[in-house]
């Protein structure tokens, strides 16, 4: 009856299940088209909490408001990334509360790119602190980055301008729809980011407005998205110091910058440190020594290549095409491979130093 994306924007509206439990009906379903049109596909099969509830249906109210948000979309050139999509990015779909799908305006394919490092810190950012974004960026400008930070004052704005003074990417991930850019003053600013190769992302709707109850919920996707965080500077408590521990918590690197022992501005950095949830880093070759963010030379890739065989290279010329590849998706484009002749293929590439794992059974060229 209505579109996949149609379908897809509804499942948002569906105050009666969880993200969590949608994943599982759209796994089962296939689609967001048949979990709404053929419940008899997954009903039997979910869980004893789903199936007691009330079937998916698109009210008038659902209907109003998926039509409004489709024709706003089009109109501002907002596009949908859903959690099934190929470009969503792979280290947050390994994350348990992964957003079910986002809004985003930009360039979609950064967000699987090598090198992701979300950088944050408090909104009340003193000289120190900027200086300290001016210098990490500078220094890792070579290492095919991407930054993420969450458009806020202070340390976020300092990321995002910076990394555009770099020529980096940069991915702002807001906690309202793009009706509103917050704060205001980086309205500007966030068209920039657009305009140089960079994305925003929302995953509320186009007229959410900024509540303060959306900003520590958003840190989730900043933390999951990126290799690492870096904090920056922060005091004792607040959103910088959230994004560190649920980064801690997806087992993903987080670091710190120390500061004055005399300033409150930096009691986050050290307590962070102290508690061993951050390794202190003070320069951007110290970061890229320990996030092994070296580069291999193309020369020794080509002699790589030379020693694979047939079916290796295989492998390797799919992962050229695309960045990163599941499992399931090489096993599909390998035809007549068995999966546990696969799993050996893979095996040795990784030992060959060609290949790496990444989360969600995922591999990419070792870069």
């Amino acid at each position: 009856m209505y579109s996949e994306i149609f379908y897809r924007l509804a499942l948002q509206y569906l105050e009666d299940y969880r993200p969590s439990m949608l994943k599982e009906m759209l796994r089962l379903s296939g689609s967001a088209t048949a979990l709404f049109e053929e419940p008899d596909r997954w009903r039997k099969m979910v869980s004893k909490r789903a199936e007691k509830k009330p079937l998916p249906k698109v009210t008038e109210a659902i209907q109003r408001m998926v039509s409004e948000e489709l024709r706003t979309m089009e109109r501002k050139g907002i596009g949908y990334c859903f959690y099934t999509d190929e470009d969503y990015p792979y280290r947050l779909r390994s994350c348990s509360d992964a957003p079910l799908a986002f809004y985003f305006h930009g360039d979609i394919k950064i967000f699987n790119r090598d090198h992701i490092l979300a950088m944050v810190g408090t909104r009340d950012a003193t000289d120190y602190g900027r200086q300290c974004v001016r210098k990490m960026v500078r220094e890792l400008q070579e290492t095919n980055l991407v930054t993420v930070s969450g458009l806020a004052y202070g340390i976020d704005t300092e990321v995002h301008g910076r990394s555009l003074e770099c020529n980096i990417p940069t991915i702002a991930v807001m906690g309202c729809g793009f009706h509103t850019i917050y704060p205001s003053q980086n309205q500007a600013l966030a068209q920039r980011i657009v305009d140089n190769g960079g994305a925003l992302i929302s995953e509320y709707s186009f007229q959410t407005i900024p509540d303060r109850n959306n900003f520590p919920k958003r840190n989730r996707i900043i933390a999951g998205m990126s290799d690492a965080v870096l904090v920056v500077e922060t005091g004792y408590k607040g959103g910088s110091i959230i994004t560190a521990h649920i980064a801690h918590s997806y087992n993903r690197d987080v670091f710190a910058m120390p500061g004055s022992i005399f300033d409150e501005h930096h009691e986050g950095c050290h307590t962070l440190i102290q508690k061993n949830i951050a390794a202190i880093v003070t320069s951007g070759q110290e970061l890229i020594n320990l996030m092994n963010w070296e580069k291999t030379s193309a020369s020794m890739q080509m002699q790589l290549f030379v020693e694979l065989n047939e079916a290796e290279q295989q492998v390797v010329s799919l992962l050229r095409e695309q960045p990163i590849l599941s499992v399931d998706a090489l096993a599909e484009q390998l035809t007549g491979v068995s999966p546990s002749k696969l799993a050996g293929i893979l095996l040795g590439l990784e030992l060959k130093g060609v290949i790496e794992a990444k989360p969600g059974k995922c591999y990419a060229i070792v870069r």
